[in-house]
């Protein structure tokens, strides 16, 4: 999910800085991601600096206005605390972390009681005051995300910040074939969560490796 959201992102033209435990492995995805752009443009000129790189994770917090969070629910809370002090004030967590019963030994299927209610409003106790978190992406499929053609998929983001929603909005909607749906306040990321179990279920039960979710009826922009 993590390199998919880079790839997008920096095909569209943001600044992207992947983190990891180890800054190295988070160096090699980001040239494995740029060897893959020029060897589709290789005409391409890559701006100086370069605007897809690799960090540890302390690093890549400190140097960014927008976090997101994409990591197995095992580590979600730990990763949180240690990255507690190298938060920005004012930065915008997206968490699209989904809480699978697969993280701890179970089956990807089902999803593990969080005593807050959800991953996301889990994240938002952890955070220092003042950094706003948002819950998105869950329902993306990340072989879609890796992939050359548009994303089929709506991204519903709830949160309880209005700034949170603005700058997740934006940033989904610079996924081709991706729509962000206004999906209500941060409570609402558990109903995410679940659907993403879901989505995996009928992933085995068609065998295929992209089923994403349309929310029909709404009074809002097609996907740009």
């Amino acid at each position: 999910m993590g390199s998919g959201l880079a790839l997008r992102w920096f095909r569209a033209g943001e600044r992207v800085i992947i983190g990891s435990r180890d800054a190295q492995r988070a160096q090699s995805c980001a040239g494995q991601i740029l060897e893959r752009i020029l060897a589709a443009n290789p005409l391409l000129k890559l701006p100086d600096p370069n605007p897809l790189t690799g960090a540890d994770n302390a690093s890549a917090v400190a140097a960014a206005s927008v976090v997101v969070l994409a990591v197995p629910f095992e580590g979600h809370a730990s990763l949180l605390k240690q990255l507690k002090p190298t938060f920005q004030p004012n930065v915008v967590l997206i968490d699209a972390t989904v809480p699978l019963a697969a993280s701890v030994g179970g089956r990807a299927t089902r999803t593990l009681g969080v005593w807050q209610g959800s991953a996301a409003q889990q994240a938002a106790e952890l955070v220092p005051e003042g950094v706003a978190v948002a819950a998105a992406f869950q329902n993306l499929s990340a072989e879609a995300l890796r992939g050359e053609g548009a994303v089929d998929c709506d991204v519903i983001v709830c949160t309880d910040d209005p700034r949170a929603r603005e700058v997740t909005s934006e940033l989904a909607e610079k996924i081709p074939g991706v729509r962000a749906v206004n999906g209500g306040n941060l409570e609402n990321a558990r109903i995410l969560e679940h659907i993403t179990a879901l989505l995996i279920t009928l992933n085995i039960r068609h065998r295929v490796h992209a089923a994403g979710l349309r929310i029909t009826g709404l009074p809002i922009r097609e996907p740009q």
